[in-house]
């Protein structure tokens, strides 16, 4: 098949899913063009049958905001055209979903094209539920060929908040087995923990709804009780913010900030215990490449969160913002070897087990074949 494939190229968990699939899919044989304003976040190196297309977005004084959804629209158009695609994927139901079914329309009287969109996440519950976008959201979502969401959470959001004329597919987020043999870099973790301590880590695009000061917060009390680090992955808006709290709280010496990394799979392998305090999440694709490599999980028990992170099995999970009861629950595992074993035992095999590329990709590609065959 050739496929188009439209996405932000940003540091977040749509983009990265979008980029891991286009990935896969072109070492299985298909035709995968990436359609963004810049290349996106983890599409590194060479490969033969992956291409990418840049949207300009034209600069005129009389536009103060920059119509991409147009120019996206359009290039969708002509990127279908020009290259045969069979399909296109939107990751993100604004403004991919809505430039999908534009393009569409566009050239419906010279080129049949499908439109499918996944839907994310703050899409639905954020963005899309904003009354500026609420109508449009739920228009495109309507107008595509199929829809898929990332959990059963976000499905019943969706329902719930637009009512869809169409059916939404749950098709889970994916993670691939981390190499055997993974670099795990003892000189860095020597640097981060001198003494042997344990370590915390989050990695988020540090957006206010992660609640990176909660990780902080949780920091704080554990090391009322022992010593720890905390090694915080990624970058966003509320870094500077986390970065001044930490000197505030007197703990700055115990918490090291990473910014964003590519080969984040090395660095999750330093961790002891994964933390994710977020006021919302879909899914919490982390979270989930965090248990890939074997370590447990303390997460909020919002959203999606529950049905990956097992609590009390592959790890806990508390209210949001509830730092109180994450502190406890990591002390529980620090002072407690064979639980914390056992535990990642039990993350690793749910992550694999469960949400394993081979058994995810397989229900996009019959996703594809049917919307095709209609």
């Amino acid at each position: 098949m050739k496929i188009g494939i439209s996405c932000y190229p940003t540091y977040g968990g749509s983009g990265i899913v979008a980029t891991e699939l286009g990935k896969i899919l072109a070492e299985m044989g298909h035709e995968i063009h990436f359609i963004s304003y810049a290349l996106p976040y983890r599409l590194s190196g060479y490969y033969s049958n992956i291409f990418f297309h840049e949207v300009k977005v034209p600069e005129y004084p009389l536009f103060e905001y920059p119509p991409y959804a147009l120019a996206l629209a359009t290039k969708l158009a002509d990127i279908a055209i020009y290259e045969k695609l069979d399909l296109i994927h939107g990751h993100y139901a604004i403004p991919h979903a809505l430039s999908g079914f534009i393009a569409r329309e566009m050239i419906k009287d010279q080129y049949p094209l499908k439109i499918i969109t996944t839907l994310h996440g703050t899409d639905i519950t954020l963005v899309g539920a904003d009354p500026s976008f609420m109508r449009i959201t739920q228009y495109s979502i309507n107008q595509s060929d199929a829809v898929t969401a990332v959990s059963n959470y976000l499905r019943e959001e969706t329902i719930k908040t637009f009512q869809p004329t169409v059916p939404i597919e749950v098709i889970y987020n994916f993670i691939k087995e981390p190499p055997p043999n993974a670099n795990v870099c003892s000189t860095l973790r020597r640097r981060l923990a001198p003494n042997g301590e344990p370590i915390l880590v989050h990695l988020s695009n540090f957006r206010p709804v992660k609640r990176v000061l909660d990780t902080l917060g949780i920091l704080n009390l554990v090391l009322q009780e022992m010593p720890a680090k905390l090694v915080l992955i990624g970058d966003g808006p509320d870094r500077p913010i986390a970065e001044k709290t930490g000197r505030e709280m007197g703990i700055e010496k115990h918490i090291a900030f990473l910014g964003k990394q590519e080969d984040v799979y090395n660095l999750l392998h330093l961790g002891d215990i994964f933390l994710m305090p977020s006021q919302s999440e879909s899914f919490g694709l982390a979270a989930l490449e965090a248990m890939s490599c074997g370590l447990p999980c303390i997460t909020s028990n919002s959203g999606g969160l529950p049905e990956l992170n097992l609590d009390g099995v592959t790890g806990f999970t508390a209210p949001v913002g509830d730092v109180a009861q994450m502190s406890a629950a990591v002390l529980k595992l620090l002072r407690n070897p064979d639980l914390k074993a056992r535990f990642s035992r039990n993350a690793r095999e749910h992550a694999l087990q469960n949400f394993h590329s081979d058994s995810i990709i397989p229900q996009y590609i019959k996703l594809y074949n049917d919307v095709l065959n209609r």
